[in-house]
């Protein structure tokens, strides 16, 4: 069972304060690439899995999704999503990602964004969403980036000349890790790139985007605070889609 850090009061009060939670997909940095990785929307029946707030189930409806469902298991973020949303063809629905359960060849699209670092079992979700698309389906992912979910201690240090530095410790030890992010006692699972990959490979996608997501230039010249993300990826980005 997937522990619900999102319906923590201290963390949900920070987690609310970010861009991304105030501004929506256009303040997610890696949104622009993720874009680029969805097949058009229009007709398409969407699954968004960890819908939070509800920004992506919104978006594919304005796109000309023909239907989204927005599932979560946290109270306060569906509660956020309902109450942002006012289309009948949008419904969200309560329920952990670990053990769900999704009706066969039901959805054209499955996407869900930095969500899966949170599951115990990312085996059993992927054969869930195998099952529920279409042929010809598709599946569109982000996750935090294994060199930010490996390390044990989460902060820049310098090296021996100076240069700050990320401390990559542990990236093959694969497992859980709890830290601290907006709250103490976060739980996340640690994954390698190549377990994410035979896991997809393994459920019968076919791999079709796999991308270390770091900032252009143009996106350094809007947000300087950005720079830092050049140095290490934060984002693990990949889709596979299911044969016909």
């Amino acid at each position: 069972m997937t522990r619900n850090i999102y319906d923590d009061p201290e963390f949900f009060a920070g987690y609310s304060r970010l861009p991304r939670s105030v501004e929506g997909l256009d303040a997610a940095a890696e949104w622009p690439m993720m874009q680029t990785m969805l097949p058009p929307m229009r007709g398409r029946r969407v699954v968004d899995l960890g819908c939070g707030f509800g920004w992506f189930c919104r978006w594919a409806r304005v796109q000309g999704a023909a239907s989204v469902l927005g599932i979560d298991v946290s109270t306060n973020m569906l509660a956020r999503a309902t109450a942002d949303t006012t289309d009948p063809d949008i419904t969200y629905r309560q329920a952990d990602l670990d053990g769900l359960e999704l009706p066969a060849s039901q959805f054209d699209v499955a996407y869900t964004s930095l969500t899966l670092h949170y599951l115990a079992d990312l085996d059993g979700l992927l054969a869930t969403v195998r099952r529920a698309l279409a042929p010809g389906g598709v599946l569109v992912v982000s996750v935090e980036h294994p060199v930010f979910t490996a390390p044990t201690a989460a902060e820049w240090i310098r090296d021996p000349d100076g240069r700050t530095v990320w401390p990559l410790d542990g990236y093959l030890r694969e497992g859980t890790r709890v830290t601290e992010w907006l709250a103490p006692g976060v739980v996340k699972h640690h994954r390698t790139i190549d377990t994410y990959v035979n896991a997809l490979l393994r459920h019968g996608f076919v791999l079709t985007h796999l991308h270390e997501w770091g900032p252009t230039a143009e996106q350094v010249r809007d947000h300087p605070e950005w720079e830092v993300e050049r140095d290490r990826p934060p984002f693990l980005l990949f889709a596979g889609r299911v044969g016909r």
